[in-house]
């Protein structure tokens, strides 16, 4: 009976260590597969391992990026300097945060997204139905703490992006407190909205530049005095665009 036992231990011991030979094998060829791919396989694998949570979408099946998915979003922006990865991600945070904000008023909208030649501009409105800072401040009101950090919520999953903040006012038509500092006022909103983000997540390295700009930069197609005027704007931009900016400002002679 001993000696049935003990041939029976030895008889199991070859299934473990052939199990251990085939994971080490699958292992090898895995090694062996992902050498022989281009950079942007093993950007992905790399993101994946980095941040799995972000790199599952319903659009994507892994991490092999949407080519349909990632084609639209280039026609939009003409992203020439933009990898396939980095259009994938950025269509699928202006995905989401569209969705975020479907439920508001049709034609008020404390939320627009824009695709740029750089990424993504998002404009978050200060409306008198709907203010997103108390009068004359730099304090959020409930609402618009609640849009920054959803903002916040969202952009923090993508942490190659780099990010600006602008704050910008409308002409005031009559000398108040509001129009006396408008500079001072769009620089510290976007300061607060700034301070808002990277508290909800969003890493402080990922932003590059708080700007105020009073009212000096009025939306496309609207009167200086416009109420839509009065904003932040967050922009989302890949690390390509902010270094080559930086390059041909370092190239300007005096």
């Amino acid at each position: 009976m001993a000696k049935k036992g003990h041939g029976g231990h030895h008889g199991g011991s070859w299934k473990v260590a052939y199990a251990d030979f085939v994971t080490a094998m699958m292992a090898l060829f895995l090694c062996l597969w992902l050498t022989s791919q281009d950079q942007k396989i093993k950007d992905a694998v790399e993101r994946a391992f980095r941040n799995p949570f972000s790199s599952v979408t319903k659009e994507s099946t892994g991490i092999i990026p949407n080519k349909d998915a990632s084609s639209t979003f280039k026609q939009e922006g003409k992203f020439s300097s933009m990898s396939a990865l980095e259009i994938e991600a950025m269509h699928h945070l202006k995905e989401d945060l569209a969705k975020l904000f479907k439920d508001q008023e049709t034609g008020q909208n404390s939320i627009k997204i824009d695709v740029t030649t750089e990424g993504l501009s998002i404009n978050v409105f200060d409306r008198a139905h709907k203010p997103i800072f108390n009068n004359y401040t730099d304090v959020f009101t409930d609402y618009g703490g609640w849009i920054f950090d959803t903002l916040a919520w969202e952009i923090a999953r993508y942490t190659t992006f780099h990010i600006e903040m602008e704050g910008h006012t409308e002409m005031q038509k009559d000398v108040s407190r509001e129009s006396g500092n408008k500079w001072e006022l769009s620089t510290e909103r976007a300061n607060a909205a700034r301070r808002k983000i990277v508290n909800g997540g969003v890493l402080p390295e990922q932003i590059c530049k708080v700007s105020g700009f009073a009212d000096t930069v009025p939306m496309p197609d609207t009167t200086p005095d416009d109420e839509v005027n009065r904003r932040v704007t967050v922009l989302i931009k890949i690390k390509q665009s902010v270094d080559a900016a930086a390059g041909s400002a370092a190239t300007i002679q005096p």
